[in-house]
């Protein structure tokens, strides 16, 4: 596969060059070393591509969760104590979870144990692969990776995810790298306020 389209928000990609040049280099290989074409496996139920032989998202993903696992991209999970006192929640945001947890308590709260999973991470930098719906996504863009990163745990969020033209090839309701971006950039400059990589992904 090749990166067709990037995307830099909050100069995301400039500071992966610049601070992390290797680190690049391994995502760049990762995904040229994917054969999509191996993946064309799933028969069409839908209509207007009956019986047609589609990418397949579940293999595709299995293939680049192999390829970063080679490379040692570990899983990382955020755990963390849900406030909904705005103020609380600030205070707590940076501490561990077990010191969230007793900073709430001792504030009268009733604190939720929750947290987020992230499948690639490296030296604070975190990859998410989605050939996935589109809410899965935008969970990535707008929540996972601002917690990651307000929580101290990355400094960079990527996103890799198929362009129009694949996804095309694909299952209806598969989210795109054009849809994304535009979502992104509809909600302003600085927001989310957590720098991102949108790398937009095809077929070479």
């Amino acid at each position: 596969m090749k990166i067709a389209r990037t995307y830099s928000h909050l100069n995301g990609e400039e500071y992966l060059m610049v601070r992390h040049p290797k680190l690049y280099a391994e995502i760049k290989s990762v995904i040229a070393g994917i054969d999509a074409e191996k993946h064309r496996k799933k028969e069409s139920k839908e209509k207007r591509k009956k019986k047609k032989l589609l990418f397949a998202p579940k293999l595709i993903n299995k293939a680049f969760k192999d390829a970063f696992r080679k490379l040692q991209w570990e899983e990382s999970r955020y755990n963390y104590y849900i406030t909904l006192d705005r103020d609380l929640m600030d205070q707590s945001i940076p501490m561990e979870a077990k010191e969230q947890k007793k900073f709430l308590t001792a504030k009268g709260e009733s604190p939720i144990y929750s947290y987020n999973q992230t499948d690639f991470v490296k030296d604070k930098l975190a990859v998410e692969v989605q050939f996935g719906k589109y809410s899965f996504v935008a969970y990535d863009l707008f929540v996972k990776h601002m917690m990651f990163y307000s929580g101290g745990k990355i400094n960079l969020g990527i996103e890799i995810l198929p362009t129009k033209a694949m996804q095309a090839e694909m299952s209806s309701g598969i989210a795109y790298y054009e849809g994304e971006v535009y979502n992104v950039m509809r909600q302003g400059r600085n927001s989310p306020p957590v720098p991102l990589l949108v790398l937009g992904v095809e077929p070479d």
